[in-house]
């Protein structure tokens, strides 16, 4: 296992170029459920579990915790090679388990040192129990195990989910949606609370796409691409030829 080095002087710089990212490759962002996020957050420590689908999620995983919830000290779960190739992430509060482990069960000071984080209310443990990229809308998502091992070693952190989805709609940029939920329950054995938060992060999914056909008001606009100069002088030109050939018809 490989122990976080987390640096308040570079979480900053890196939030700050994540933010940059987020509104100068995304047309835009909407979240819903934040303040469910936010009040769990507060009441307790946090194990929030979502998808994996994209390079983006990491990045998001830095902007939800920088710039959308409050009073949260931030850590989360990463595969072992992946860290070793990424170090800076350690100074974000990235931890290392080795793969093996995250597939069929951590081992025991990977879980006591997860365990260990959850220790108050503002802590905040984030895992993407698929280990790899999938599809957001393949199902099942195949959530492995470890998450929930971390949840049972820790019964007072309230467990909430969150699902990701990306879309190319009208517009060159992508667009992203986010989604939160309210704290899963566990049940009575480690392979229950794995499909319980299985179930709680496809829910939210199910959302995004309910979402994207038709409006749902509690999505918020976090973010939204202005027009860039060429894009106005093309929309201006375009209006004016259509204007143009409007009186001649």
């Amino acid at each position: 296992m490989i122990p976080a080095r987390k640096s308040k002087g570079f979480e900053r710089w890196f939030a700050g170029h994540v933010a940059g990212r987020v509104r100068g490759d995304l047309q835009r962002v909407q979240i819903a459920g934040a303040e469910d996020a936010q009040r769990a957050l507060e009441a307790a420590p946090v194990l929030l579990v979502s998808n994996h689908t994209s390079w983006w999620d990491v990045m998001f995983a830095v902007y939800v915790v920088h710039r959308v919830l409050k009073g949260c000290d931030a850590f989360a779960m990463m595969d072992a090679a992946n860290l070793r190739r990424l170090p800076f992430f350690a100074r974000m509060g990235a931890f290392g388990v080795e793969r093996a482990e995250a597939g069929q069960g951590l081992a025991r000071d990977s879980i006591d040192y997860a365990a260990g984080l959850l220790a108050a209310p503002g802590r905040l443990v984030w895992v993407f129990p698929q280990g790899d990229e999938r599809p957001a809308r393949l199902r099942p998502l195949g959530f492995r195990r470890g998450a929930a091992v971390v949840a049972h070693a820790r019964p007072d952190a309230l467990i909430v989910p969150l699902g990701f989805h990306y879309t190319l709609e009208r517009t060159a940029k992508p667009c992203a949606y986010l989604s939160f939920g309210k704290p899963v329950l566990r049940g009575d054995s480690v392979a229950a609370t794995t499909a319980a938060m299985e179930a709680a992060v496809t829910a939210q999914l199910d959302r995004i796409d309910a979402h994207l056909l038709a409006r749902d008001p509690n999505f918020v606009t976090v973010h939204k691409a202005r027009p860039g100069l060429i894009e106005r002088f093309a929309e201006w030109a375009l209006a004016r030829f259509n204007r143009k050939h409007a009186r001649q018809a």
